[in-house]
């Protein structure tokens, strides 16, 4: 009687944290109202790369950015190899300027940053709403759970990819249960091989909205390999319709 007792009271807790897990929709939304800014940003970027095999690589960039229209645009300015090079995304379009040749050309989403294993995705804001839909186990129930990230509580929930047009078809997040900051994030492959796993370190806030500003991108695959980014300098200036141009990223690099 006393098993039997004791069998009860844990599946009614079990019951009960269930039913407590915030549905996965909800968690993806509040992660938007936060992260979503209402003004044009232009910040310093600084990008650390260390590589098992090559030593570190250091890169100053200025990037701009616009979450209206999903704009966003880098100009490298070090090392002096790199400098006067740049990303642009303009509408649907992804654009690398390379300064010697004075050309474009197009790229994908998941093209690495000067060699770097941050992506130009990593620089963009596309809502998570319109690219993704909570994974669900066999039993067709979301992936979500409540767990410890050190010793902060979050949210840890489980994504796949509703467009073809993305870089990682499965994501998994963990969020904090406070404020719905994203503090880690790991990408898959389609086959399920994990890819990247990316730190939130640090964000500041700008008109009650947040911006990551510390941030460490650790590739998967080729062990030893990370990118730290970190932006200084942040600006909520209006920036004009012309900065998000091919002609301006051209006559930057002059």
């Amino acid at each position: 009687m006393k098993k039997l007792f004791l069998m009860t009271i844990v599946f009614a807790v079990a019951i009960t944290s269930a039913q407590n897990l915030p549905p996965v929709a909800e968690l993806l939304k509040a992660v938007e109202s936060r992260t979503t800014m209402t003004t044009d940003a232009k910040a310093h970027a600084s990008v650390t790369q260390q590589k098992g095999r090559q030593g570190t690589k250091e890169l100053e960039m200025t990037y701009y950015r616009r979450d209206k229209g999903d704009a966003f645009l880098i100009v490298l300015t070090a090392p002096e190899n790199e400098k006067g090079n740049g990303y642009l995304r303009d509408g649907d379009n992804f654009w690398m300027y390379r300064r010697n040749t004075r050309t474009f050309q197009h790229i994908n989403r998941d093209e690495s940053i000067s060699g770097t294993d941050a992506q130009a995705d990593d620089f963009e804001k596309r809502k998570l709403t319109e690219l993704y839909v909570p994974a669900t186990d066999a039993n067709g129930k979301e992936i979500v759970s409540a767990e410890m990230l050190g010793q902060i509580p979050v949210w840890r929930f489980e994504l796949k990819a509703k467009v073809s047009d993305v870089s990682y078809p499965k994501k998994t997040y963990w969020v904090r249960q406070d404020n719905q900051l994203v503090l880690k994030e790991q990408n898959y492959a389609l086959s399920g091989t994990l890819m990247q796993t990316a730190y939130y370190l640090k964000y500041t806030t700008i008109d009650s909205h947040y911006l990551p500003v510390e941030m460490v991108f650790v590739d998967e695959f080729e062990k030893g390999n990370k990118t730290m980014v970190k932006l200084s300098g942040i600006s909520t200036e209006k920036l004009g319709d012309d900065v998000f141009t091919k002609a301006y990223l051209e006559n930057q690099s002059k």
